[in-house]
């Protein structure tokens, strides 16, 4: 069992900076990749970025150039530095862990752990 606790979310201005945070505990061996997805109010919960062990990462169209997912290996943290935020990036972002499978899909059905997920509200 993996438990994924966030942090770091908010309400800012278009235009603006935030980070998140998401440290894993337990059995985190077999979580080859860690992410985020979002999910917007009436929308479908989408992949944002994810990153794998190894480092290699992996980011959706709408957010490539403007975030940047990293990790500490060593404290089995990932974060989401988020830049130029726009009011579209408006969502209840989840971090996710699953295995590699979950870095090649980018798709929700392969995550095998949730975080509680965080606000992030970005006004014009």
């Amino acid at each position: 069992q993996v438990l994924l606790v966030e942090s770091g979310g908010g309400s800012v201005q278009a235009g603006g900076s935030l980070r998140l945070s998401c440290a894993a505990y337990g059995h985190t061996y077999g979580s080859n990749s860690m992410g985020w997805f979002r999910q917007a109010p009436g929308k479908e919960r989408e992949a944002v970025a994810v990153i794998q062990r190894t480092g290699t990462t992996r980011y959706a169209d709408s957010v490539k150039g403007r975030f940047t997912i990293s990790q500490d290996n060593s404290k089995n943290t990932v974060y989401l530095q988020m830049n130029s935020l726009k009011p579209e990036d408006t969502a209840m972002y989840f971090c996710a862990a699953g295995s590699t499978l979950l870095y090649t899909s980018f798709d929700v059905r392969w995550v095998n752990y949730w975080g509680q997920g965080t606000q992030v509200f970005v006004s014009p």
